[in-house]
């Protein structure tokens, strides 16, 4: 009986050898995964670069710009090194006016809308169904989508001498409040109130309601619950949205325009100075005072963890 041998399997081909490119590519991915700082750098290389260039290096000129000045003769930009601009920002008993007024308008207008945004986020976050909310944050949003000229002019008409708000004061015997300070607080309090709610209203969101249950089995009242636990942990949200409104308004100067009368805002000198007057080393100058503020404002909530609810 005779056997066969079986043919052996024919050898199977090797594979062939990646390309050089692709065992380029997968070389970079293997270093940069081991690496995820020099990852994350040059994932954010591009913006960085485009932040450098176009914000900071925007910041700074202004800011060289404030050191020169103005031939009184040609109106041409000196580029001589001076402190002339500062010397009178500081000495003028006009500037130092217009800069406390600025700074009282843009801290009464964060203030006005913390008092109204707060209940109305409460409202929003804690007793609304997750429906209700989504149609909620939209309609707060939506005056945001407005042109913001067309909403400062409606002020203005409403606050004329026979607008809307005169006529719902006539049967108290009052009259509309007209142009003026009280017009502009009103004005920028609309404008600037979604961006006082959206952060309060994240912050509160967060809040976990057996918080709240458990200060009412401990005996707590609603106002000592609201001051012991509500208050200090939506602090923060607060504080994030009255750097949106109190930076809006420190820097705002058409509403003033417009519903202001006589009164002015830094935000106007600067215009002025650019326009009118032609003195753009001067215009420089008062715009580094909002920057060199919320700079400060910054610094000093920081720590509050304002910051981490943007």
């Amino acid at each position: 009986m005779t056997t066969t041998t079986p043919t052996p399997p024919a050898p199977t081909p090797p594979a062939p050898a990646p390309p050089r490119r692709g065992r380029a590519l997968d070389s970079a991915s293997s270093f940069l995964r081991r690496r995820p700082r020099l990852r994350l750098g040059l994932l954010l290389s591009a913006p960085m670069l485009w932040l450098g260039l176009a914000y900071l290096g925007a910041l700074a000129a202004l800011f060289a710009t404030a050191f020169w000045h103005t031939d009184s003769f040609t109106g041409q930009v000196v580029r001589e090194w001076t402190l002339e601009n500062f010397r009178t920002l500081f000495t003028d008993e006009v500037y130092r006016t217009i800069t406390l007024r600025t700074i009282g308008i843009a801290a009464l207008v964060t203030l006005i809308d913390a008092v109204l945004a707060f209940p109305m986020a409460f409202v929003m976050a804690k007793f609304c169904s997750p429906r209700a909310q989504r149609i909620l944050v939209i309609a707060v949003m939506t005056p945001l989508w407005a042109s913001y000229l067309v909403k400062a002019y409606s002020w203005r008409v409403m606050l004329s001498g026979n607008g809307v708000i005169d006529w719902l004061l006539a049967p108290f015997g009052l009259d509309s409040p007209g142009y003026g300070l009280l017009a502009t607080v009103l004005t920028l309090s609309y404008l600037w109130l979604p961006y006082m709610i959206l952060p309060i209203y994240a912050g509160l969101e967060r809040l976990p309601a057996s918080l709240l249950d458990a200060a009412g089995d401990l005996g707590a009242r609603p106002w000592r619950a609201f001051r012991s636990v509500v208050l200090p942990l939506t602090f923060p949200a607060i504080v994030a949205g009255s750097i949106f409104t109190f930076s809006l308004s420190l820097g705002d100067y058409i509403s003033v325009r417009i519903v202001g009368g006589a009164n002015q805002m830094l935000g106007n000198v600067v215009y002025d100075n650019i326009g009118a007057a032609n003195n753009l080393p001067f215009a420089a100058t008062v715009a580094t005072v909002p920057v060199v503020i919320m700079l400060g404002y910054l610094a000093a909530v920081r720590r509050t963890g304002a910051l981490d609810n943007l």
